[in-house]
């Protein structure tokens, strides 16, 4: 697992490689890439999942899959409807999940991406199911001491950076993966 720091000038460069080594090193090009952007619009702290999936779904349309948006959003309440519905009609696709998480004080404003799936709600004592073959979450706020009112009182602006700097990365590393599909189809 790797941590950026979102306030360094090179977060962007850095979750982008990052991003794009862990995607290649897991990703088979026969399957089709989802990407579970986990949250919900009515919670600044659990807003950065809906946020991503907002700013990727149209640039992203023909490359990917986007579920969780701030129209839609992908929460605890149809998270179980989702993922059916990607079984269904998907088969076993590569699945990025994309949550806001809280963490300790020293890493708030920090993105970490890694391989196999994440726990959506746990920071909230949601029981939901593991998702995603990797994952990216951004630790929003501190945890350990009134979850939902430490994630109602997150900062837009740290959530805003976070959704911009995962977006760029993530539309950049899918866009270069579709075109070596392209080409791999060829021959």
């Amino acid at each position: 697992m790797e941590l950026i720091n979102i306030e360094d000038k090179n977060a962007l460069g850095h979750f982008y490689k990052f991003f794009s080594n862990c995607l290649t090193e897991l990703y088979d090009y026969r399957k089709e890439i989802v990407l579970l952007c986990i949250g919900t619009d009515r919670s600044t702290g659990d807003s950065l999942g809906p946020l991503i999936g907002h700013k990727l779904k149209p640039l992203l349309k023909g490359k990917a899959h986007v579920f969780g948006t701030l129209e839609e959003p992908l929460h605890a309440k149809n998270i179980h409807q989702v993922l059916k519905y990607i079984n269904l009609n998907y088969g076993r696709p590569f699945m990025i999940a994309i949550d806001a998480c809280l963490g300790s004080l020293n890493h708030v404003g920090h993105i970490s991406v890694g391989k196999g799936p994440i726990k959506p709600g746990a920071g909230v004592s949601k029981d939901l199911p593991p998702v995603g073959d990797m994952f990216v979450t951004g630790i929003v706020n501190i945890s350990g001491f009134m979850e939902y009112m430490v994630l109602q009182n997150t900062r837009l602006r740290t959530v805003m950076k976070m959704a911009d700097i995962i977006s760029v990365g993530i539309y950049k590393t899918i866009n270069e993966i579709y075109e070596e599909s392209k080409v791999r189809a060829q021959f």
